[in-house]
């Protein structure tokens, strides 16, 4: 299974964000610095980008275990604008399956303060 064209993750998208995660216990991890290409109002980055950022780690929670789904649905909450040059950690987990649906969260936070940028619920469906 691949994804190596992958805006967020993939290794062959040469206009990609090159994230790379990892699946440690329960819990999707990575870590993310927007660029100055990746600013919505000045020196602000992209909400756009955000979100990306987000749908991928809770995605990545079903593809890292060998598993094929598609956004179903989602719901992000803006907590703060994140800054173009502040680092970001982001959290994703599974945190319910029912039959084809796989129901997360996602969580980015800020690496300089541990402050919470933004949050996401979102379902997944298999792929058939």
């Amino acid at each position: 299974m691949s994804a190596s064209g992958c805006f967020v993750c993939g290794e062959a998208n040469p206009l990609g964000l090159g994230v790379r995660f990892r699946l440690e216990g329960e819990t999707v991890r990575a870590e993310f610095t927007p660029e100055p290409r990746h600013a919505g109002y000045d020196g602000v980055t992209h909400g756009g980008i955000v979100f990306s950022l987000l749908d991928d780690v809770m995605a990545n929670g079903i593809f890292l275990r060998g598993e094929r789904a598609f956004t179903a649905r989602a719901d992000i909450r803006y907590r703060q604008a994140l800054p173009i040059g502040v680092a970001v950690r982001l959290e994703g987990e599974i945190t319910r399956r029912r039959g084809r649906l796989t129901e997360t969260v996602g969580r980015m936070y800020r690496c300089d303060d541990g402050t919470l940028v933004a949050e996401t619920t979102a379902q997944f469906m298999a792929a058939v």
